[in-house]
């Protein structure tokens, strides 16, 4: 007789989930797969770095997402050379004042490796065994494999690959992928290039869009818990050192922006000598970030503002 599936009275189920377990606070679940996605350029790297940062140090991922379950973090970064590695964590360390020396953190130094070959598999497997690592994270998947993305019998075997990987040794894999250019108004998870596959097998997953020349919106996504609302994000430094770090959260009224915000603003650009970046409207207008961004997405939507490199201006 083959063997049965495990099987259980309905009355006996959990009559209710248990308590949501975390890497990191809101941001990242305990032995969770996930994407970090964007497009080109918004700092995906960046907080792939500061969320293993956090995990090896114990200290705030964005100083604001407190780590619950810390430890060794592996880190393969195939796009950046060992010294770029090196620059950015000691930036992010910096910011946080840690010393680089006391992180608990390893990278792969491997010249390649290939999801989709059985060798590199299990000495990736074999790796993570003996470093007994709690997050891996692999940036970014397109350097990582030969297959098409777009397609789900070439993808699924590879992430299937990860999901055991988390299983089996009980750690978080955190994959940093690229979202489509122009795609900007879909769902942030539905942007990610490639297969569908992506979106649906993470558990946590993080998503920045452009949302200036200066600002990001980090976007959170969780598939068991209550994701935290946006945060705007940026990029900043400080005496050479370069890390993200949280601007504010999200005005989450929805709310559209008052007519006295729209004139005030209108009137700053036009007594304006040349076009002012958001930051520089925010000092002058005394308003949230998200509200000048709210306002100035309405009036340019409008054809009131011309957006340009260097700023916004009104139209003539």
């Amino acid at each position: 007789m083959s063997s049965l599936l495990p099987v259980q009275r309905a009355d006996t189920l959990l009559a209710r989930a248990p308590d949501q377990q975390w890497l990191v606070e809101n941001l990242w679940a305990a032995e969770a797969v996930g994407i970090i996605g964007g497009e080109p350029k918004c700092g995906k790297s960046f907080l792939a770095l500061d969320l293993a940062v956090s995990v090896a140090s114990a200290q705030p991922c964005l100083g604001h997402f407190r780590p619950v379950t810390t430890g060794r973090v592996l880190l393969y970064a195939a796009e950046d050379s060992l010294h770029v590695v090196r620059q950015r964590l000691e930036g992010i360390c910096a910011a946080a004042q840690i010393d680089i020396s006391t992180l608990d953190l390893f990278v792969i130094t491997a010249a390649s490796l290939r999801l989709d070959r059985a060798d590199d598999r299990e000495r990736l497997s074999n790796t993570v065994e003996h470093a007994r690592a709690r997050l891996l994270v692999l940036d970014p998947f397109v350097r990582l494999h030969a297959i098409d993305e777009n397609a789900v019998g070439e993808v699924a075997p590879l992430l299937a690959y990860l999901r055991n990987l988390q299983r089996d040794h009980h750690l978080a894999v955190a994959l940093v992928h690229h979202a489509r250019k122009a795609a900007a108004h879909a769902r942030p998870g539905q942007a990610l290039r490639g297969s569908s596959e992506f979106h649906a097998w993470g558990d946590s997953n993080l998503y920045l869009r452009r949302r200036s020349d200066h600002l990001l919106r980090l976007t959170i996504e969780h598939r068991a818990a209550r994701a935290p609302d946006d945060l705007l994000l940026e990029l900043h430094t400080d005496n050479d050192v370069l890390a993200l770090r949280v601007v504010e959260s999200r005005a989450n009224d929805g709310a559209p922006p008052r007519a006295d915000t729209t004139e005030l603003i209108a009137q700053t650009l036009a007594a304006a000598a040349g076009p002012l970046t958001v930051r520089q409207l925010r000092a002058a207008c005394r308003m949230r970030t998200d509200t000048i961004c709210k306002t100035l997405d309405a009036l340019t939507s409008a054809g009131r503002v011309l957006k340009s490199h260097h700023g916004f201006r009104l139209a003539p």
